[in-house]
């Protein structure tokens, strides 16, 4: 930190507990508070980057009803150039992109509205989706293990958070490129958004939760279907639009066979 002042990128893991005076979390043995150690590594750095859930923007530690008064680093740190990485765990390959951006370029990648770099976080789960064709054929897992789950059908139904997360873990994926959480049958829990943990932590469809997604988009039209189309017993399911067209043409197509 010293020898590279004001050249070096300070990357940050973990939320930050702000209770009993940052007393929650404290290092070594004078008993620095995170908050206090935050500030000043940050200092001298010529940028913050936040990485995972936690230190973007409070994770689980703030949750309701954060008890420890954790929040993110943007929270504490303001005048300092910061990128947000978030996810839970955060891609390695998305640090590698910033890190590698700034040595090319000698600043920060172009940034959302949440500080997210563009080239990661520009689009949604949702977009490039390996089930996608699934969901546009309204095809969906309607319980686990079912046929549907069987032949890797939308796990929309399931809960799954894609259309309203945005990140590349379904381009990236984890653990050298082989596998990510939707590929092994288990919907995105939209864990690069803020309040992740209040706002999605459940399995149900998005229709059913009164939240939509910051963009409209496709999935605005299946929350809408989803919340017309309410079957007899009671499933909230959200029928994409261009199934219900289709039906639509079929039952046009025999009456006027009739």
């Amino acid at each position: 930190m010293e020898h590279f002042k004001g050249k070096y990128l300070l990357f940050v893991e973990g939320s930050i507990p702000m209770g009993m005076n940052g007393q929650y979390g404290t290092i070594g043995a004078a008993g620095e508070t995170f908050h206090d150690h935050l500030v000043r590594c940050a200092e001298n750095a010529a940028a913050v980057v936040a990485v995972g859930a936690c230190a973007t923007f409070g994770g689980i530690p703030a949750a309701s009803p954060n008890p420890t008064g954790a929040v993110g680093v943007m929270d504490v740190i303001k005048n300092k150039p910061l990128i947000n990485i978030p996810a839970c765990p955060a891609n390695p390959a998305n640090m590698v992109g910033v890190i590698l951006h700034y040595l090319l370029t000698g600043q920060v990648p172009e940034l959302d509205s949440l500080l997210r770099p563009k080239f990661a976080f520009g689009y949604r789960i949702h977009d490039n989706c390996e089930r996608r064709a699934h969901f546009d054929a309204g095809e969906y897992v309607e319980e686990w293990g079912d046929q549907g789950a069987q032949n890797n059908f939308c796990l929309y139904k399931m809960g799954c958070k894609g259309p309203m997360t945005f990140n590349n873990c379904s381009i990236i994926r984890y653990n050298e490129a082989v596998n990510w959480p939707i590929g092994v049958g288990r919907g995105c829990i939209g864990c690069s958004e803020p309040d992740f943990w209040d706002k999605y932590a459940y399995e149900r469809p998005m229709a059913n939760a009164k939240i939509k997604a910051p963009t409209g988009g496709v999935e605005k039209t299946v929350d809408e279907f989803g919340l017309g189309m309410l079957t007899a017993a009671g499933i909230g399911i959200a029928i994409h639009a261009a199934a219900s067209a289709v039906a639509g043409k079929r039952e046009k197509s025999g009456e006027s066979h009739e």
